[in-house]
């Protein structure tokens, strides 16, 4: 394993901002493929960290067995500043990094960060993956999130990688400024892995993903390994039209009677949602349709409208 600081900025206080990559490299004259694995873009979303380093124990194992064909470049903590502080965003001016891609001329020091991170993605990969973590509020079944138009190169790949689902989204702005979206528009396919939540790592799901990733290298040329790999599940492929939100009517405590990643009955109880202060139960919250409960509210306190949970609907909505 080779490390190379890709960017290393002096700050008034404290060390340096520096990204670090690193390379296992085969050494046949041409690599059969270049993959780029990217985590620690928000600063509290350690899955893809430990991810991350589950994947470079098992690639130093296949470096010494001569067993790496191609190129794995890994790039652990791409965020340094936010994950110091463990927060989501970059510290003092409260900006989210996969928010300033594909953005010119900008003075702030994140969104030269950003770019110095795509440019050296695109020299360096020809497929790239990302991990994410959910936000506070919500635990996620890991899945592969895919923009609409770029679903017909990626869907393949993302059958690979051993998650339980790959939604499919509708084209939207907000998508357009992340790192995701501008390698792909780049040529460079890429693959957004959401899983867990932030601030937490659960590792029944990373070991899940890891599968994945090295599933992916083997079947890419990546990496040719000696042992059988583990034989991965082909993931339920969910278009728009079939995910059901479920949102809460009122403000207050939402208390869940069943976990993520059950297949629910139309009419089903998912929860209930209280006020502790009078003793009510405000709404009895019910499955909308049958399907894949891939998406659940964790944090209990909730206002009007917060999202409580998705499902992947057998049916058309």
């Amino acid at each position: 394993m080779q490390s190379q600081r890709i960017l290393s900025i002096k700050t008034p206080v404290g060390p340096p901002i520096e990204i670090i990559r690193h390379t296992f490299s085969s050494q046949l004259p041409k690599p059969a493929k270049r993959v780029s694995l990217v985590a620690g873009l928000h600063g509290d979303e350690l899955e893809g960290l430990y991810i991350c380093h589950q994947l470079i124990e098992t690639l130093k194992k296949l470096e010494a067995e001569n067993a790496i064909k191609g190129e794995v470049h890994i790039y652990p903590a791409a965020n340094p500043q936010a994950l110091d502080a463990g927060t989501r965003l970059w510290p003092f001016f409260s900006i989210d990094i996969n928010r300033t891609f594909g953005e010119k001329n900008t003075p702030f020091l994140a969104s030269k960060v950003s770019r110095t991170l795509f440019e050296d993605l695109r020299s360096h990969s020809d497929l790239v993956v990302d991990f994410h973590a959910s936000n506070l509020h919500l635990i996620e079944l890991p899945q592969i999130r895919i923009i609409q138009g770029f679903e017909k190169k990626l869907v393949p790949l993302a059958e690979l990688c051993n998650v339980d689902l790959i939604w499919v989204h509708p084209h939207a702005e907000i998508f357009e400024s992340t790192l995701g979206y501008n390698l792909n528009k780049a040529k460079i396919p890429t693959l957004v892995i959401e899983t867990g939540i932030c601030l937490r790592i659960h590792k029944t799901y990373c070991n899940q993903i890891v599968s994945g990733i090295l599933n992916l290298l083997q079947k890419t040329g990546t990496i040719k390994s000696v042992e059988p790999l583990t034989e991965v599940a082909m993931p339920k492929l969910v278009q728009p039209k079939n995910v059901a939100m479920v949102q809460a009517a009122h403000a207050g405590l939402f208390i869940k009677q069943v976990e993520v990643g059950k297949t629910l009955n139309k009419g089903e109880k998912i929860g209930d949602l209280i006020d502790p202060v009078q003793g009510q139960v405000l709404e009895e919250i019910r499955s909308p349709c049958s399907g894949l409960l891939f998406t659940l509210r964790e944090h209990p306190l909730t206002g009007k409208g917060a999202p409580l949970a998705r499902i992947a609907s057998e049916e058309s909505q």
